[in-house]
């Protein structure tokens, strides 16, 4: 790689500190893992209760009170319910079922439902307590009030897919649709009656899963917050790995820091659980004050539902004082799934002894009024829902000088995943030989060189995508980097190899999903291959050790964080294949050796002759792109093959097999000059060989140029860049012609395809405008609408780290 020669103007664009009001869907400020990560959904920090990149709420919030004045700079409050009639999270319920066509009049308080089944909620497939698997189920709940002043009547519902909903006969909701997550309708409470009443629903299942859980709840009272003012966010700003706030307070500013040090150069730290929370304090006029900066973190950051029960106690260690909250059940890797959260394990806030802070738990609804009071009611030991573990920092004689105090966030899982049956500790403590009390130790200790490394990297890293693509796609860059190691575990395999296992983030809760890790690598291959390698090696694995049987691998080992086999419905062979052979090759060209493909010769060995027969014209068989459905003979699918390959035959010659090499690469030139001729489309390719009015982008080619296999003639990445310059819409390039929705992942590679920086550019800005302009707001999602850029799946998930593959190009190609 050239070396990069840092000029005065672009230090000055490094060292910005952007006032913007927008720069992101959604801020990253706690980023570890898929359970250990809290996001604000607003441009404001203040503006909305923090939540998990799922979207429930993982309360942080912060307060400072400066001479007597109380700001709120961090967090709101939460929308909080009282239940009327429980759903399972909270309390197990029966109702009445059928899975026959009632007759009419099933949904009326009258009607006689003593024929049908009797089942405990909720119905379903997978973890359902009562399992469902036919296309439709009725559903009666009867049940018994003496009051029904309910203000703020909500229908709490969740339902896979179609649903209909009555209550006391009246519909409340119908809804062609399916939600993964507890939604709430408002209900009109004069639909409900004192003694019986009766919840009805239709539930159809269309495809995929299927699931029924619906309770009633109706808004709890919340007092106005007295003498709270909010703190005035003059700044905010976004880099690789901290996210940052000032404040105007009154006679101070405040300055607040989020770090979460994933730095890839070095897994201990990467891979240690604990973010800092940093607060800068000083006079705006010159004169002394005195505050306090209160930090609260709700224990709901270690629960799956807002019902488990919690315990909590502060302790101290060594030069920490320390809180600690963990459910009482200790549940570990009992639950999987999707949108799901952790309910095992511990989170911890820490603060340096020197800080002199006051640490204490409280319920939560009374955390910050007895603060804003100042009444010194918590306790250093306690057991309940919903808690709230408070440090409070003492900042005396304010002046003109900046204070600095911070807050250690942590957490220790235990176990984090388990692998075919065997329960695997996080990287950190792999040897067993590690506590989090010394994590938190160490992290205190480094404070200062961790946040200078974490400072220096991020420079770096904006530097390196400006060079290589461009000030938009280095914001880009920067947005995505959090987000893509963290939807990742590190742990080490039974067999001593490091494993770095992705969860499919809102798109089905896989774990190492292989078309998930195929656009998320570019990120690793430019800063640590060996961290691809841990995305490759559980693959490899499950078919080395004869556990998948097929000549193709799986799609995915599980669903996380249960790594025991896959679980998804369908294989996708092509597509699979072709990933792994080509994420092989890329590994060997970053290291400039192919001794990882050395250890896995006979198997990748299988892959690539599958892909010489089944390649260059698929099957009706599902892509990465599955959420389109299934396609015979894709023409960017036969892409995959064709690079995949190339890719095997570029190893065989690293690895001096020269007859291997030289039938390969002879194979895959063929293959392309054929794919040219049953793609062509006169001025572009098609989608699919068969359909010569359809054209779709052909991201898979950008390995071709990235490795430098030289397959396709760079005609043809001319010619489709050409074609989709005049497909683009406001919010990006459509993913093909069957939709007006895209993957701004596969924008990003086949951007990359263009041999002009103006080309790039043309691409990539409208990418950039989704990500700052979309009305979605959630962590970065990687589907949405070129209309309107409007989220239409996805959200959180590592593939983002495929907008890297620009500055992958760079870096391999430009030394």
């Amino acid at each position: 790689m050239k070396r990069f020669i840092l000029t005065a103007s672009l230090a000055a664009l490094l060292l910005r500190a952007s006032a913007q009001e927008r720069i992101a869907p959604a801020y990253p400020l706690i980023t570890h893992d898929p359970y250990f990560s809290v996001w604000s959904f607003t441009d404001k920090l203040n503006a909305s209760p923090t939540k998990h990149w799922t979207g429930t709420p993982q309360s942080l919030t912060g307060l400072i009170k400066v001479d007597g004045k109380v700001y709120r700079f961090l967090g709101n409050q939460e929308r909080n319910f009282i239940t009327a009639l429980p759903t399972s999270d909270e309390k197990a319920y029966q109702v009445q079922y059928t899975e026959n066509e009632p007759t009419k009049g099933w949904e009326q308080v009258g009607f006689s439902d003593s024929s049908w089944k009797t089942g405990t909620a909720p119905f379903g497939d997978g973890s359902a307590t009562t399992q469902w698997r036919s296309k439709d189920l009725w559903a009666r709940r009867t049940f018994n009030l003496d009051r029904t002043d309910f203000k703020g009547l909500q229908l709490k519902l969740m339902n896979d897919d179609d649903v209909e909903v009555y209550l006391n006969g009246t519909q409340i909701f119908d809804c062609k649709c399916f939600n993964g997550k507890f939604i709430y309708i408002p209900t009109d409470q004069r639909l409900l009656k004192k003694g019986k009443n009766v919840l009805a629903i239709h539930v159809r299942n269309n495809v995929g899963g299927q699931w029924l859980d619906a309770g009633l709840v109706y808004d709890k009272p919340v007092a106005a917050e007295q003498n709270v003012l909010a703190a005035k966010q003059t700044s905010i700003k976004l880099n690789a790995t901290q996210t940052s706030y000032t404040f105007d307070c009154g006679t101070v500013n405040l300055d607040v820091a989020f770090t979460s040090p994933l730095l890839m150069d070095d897994l201990d730290l990467m891979s240690r659980p604990v973010s800092y929370v940093s607060f800068k304090v000083k006079a705006k006029d010159g004169k002394k004050h005195t505050a306090e900066v209160y930090l609260g973190a709700s224990t709901a950051l270690s629960t799956h539902t807002e019902y488990e029960e919690v315990t909590a106690k502060q302790y101290n260690t060594g030069a920490l004082s320390i809180l600690k909250a963990g459910t009482k059940e200790q549940a570990i890797l009992k639950k999987s799934g999707d949108d799901v959260r952790i309910d095992w394990g511990y989170m911890y806030v820490a603060v340096p002894q020197n800080a002199n802070a006051r640490q204490y738990i409280s319920p939560s609804a009374d955390a910050v009024a007895d603060f804003v009071a100042g009444k010194k009611t918590g306790t250093a030991a306690a057991e309940g829902r919903k808690l709230s573990l408070s440090t409070v920092l003492p900042f005396t004689e304010i002046g003109v000088s900046v204070i600095e105090k911070r807050i250690l966030v942590g957490y220790d899982d235990i176990y984090a995943v388990q692998y075919f049956g065997e329960n695997l500790r996080p990287w950190w403590n792999r040897n067993n030989n590690q506590t989090i009390d010394k994590q938190l130790t160490l992290a205190n200790t480094e404070y200062s060189s961790v946040l200078k490394k974490c400072e220096v990297f991020n420079q770096k890293f904006h530097a390196e995508n400006l060079q290589a693509g461009g000030e938009k796609y280095a914001e880009l860059s920067d947005l995505a980097y959090r987000q893509a190691i963290s939807a990742h575990k590190l742990v080490q395999s039974p067999q001593g190899e490091i494993l770095f296992l992705s969860k499919e983030n809102f798109s089905n809760g896989s774990i190492n999903t292989v078309d998930v890790t195929y656009p998320s690598a570019p990120l690793f291959l430019a800063y640590n291959p060996e961290l691809l390698k841990g995305m490759l090696n559980g693959i490899f694995y499950y078919s080395e050790s004869g556990k998948w049987k097929k000549p193709f691998p799986s799609h995915d080992l599980g669903t996380y964080p249960l790594a025991n086999g896959q679980t998804y419905g369908e294989d996708m062979p092509v597509e699979e294949a072709g990933n792994m052979v080509i994420l092989t090759a890329a590994i060997a060209k970053a290291e400039g050796n192919a001794e990882y493909a050395r250890k896995h010769w006979e198997t990748l060995s299988i892959w690539a002759n599958y892909l010489s027969k089944a390649g260059l014209d698929p099957a009706n068989q599902l892509c990465t792109d599955d959420f389109a459905g299934h396609m015979a003979r894709n023409a960017n699918l036969s892409v995959k093959a064709i690079v995949a390959i190339g890719g095997y035959g570029m190893l065989a010659e690293k690895l001096g097999k020269s007859e291997e090499a030289s039938k390969f690469a002879h194979m895959a030139k063929e293959m392309a000059q054929k794919w040219m001729q049953m793609a062509d489309a006169g001025d572009h390719y098609a989608l699919t060989f068969d359909g010569k009015d359809t054209w779709s982008q052909k991201y898979n080619l950008v390995w071709d140029k990235v490795l430098n296999l030289d397959i396709f003639p760079k005609e043809v990445y001319k010619k489709e860049i050409n074609y989709y310059l005049t497909k683009q819409r406001e919010f990006g390039l459509p993913l093909d012609s069957r939709r007006t929705y895209t993957k701004s992942d596969w924008i990003l590679w086949t951007a990359t395809l263009a041999d002009s920086p103006e080309d790039f550019n043309k691409l990539v800005n409208p990418v950039f405008k989704y990500a700052s302009e979309t009305p979605t707001r959630v962590p970065l999602s990687d589907w949405h609408e070129t209309t309107d850029g409007k989220q239409v799946g996805f959200q959180a998930r590592s593939v983002v780290g495929g907008y890297s593959i620009k500055l992958l190009d760079y870096k391999l190609n430009n030394r």
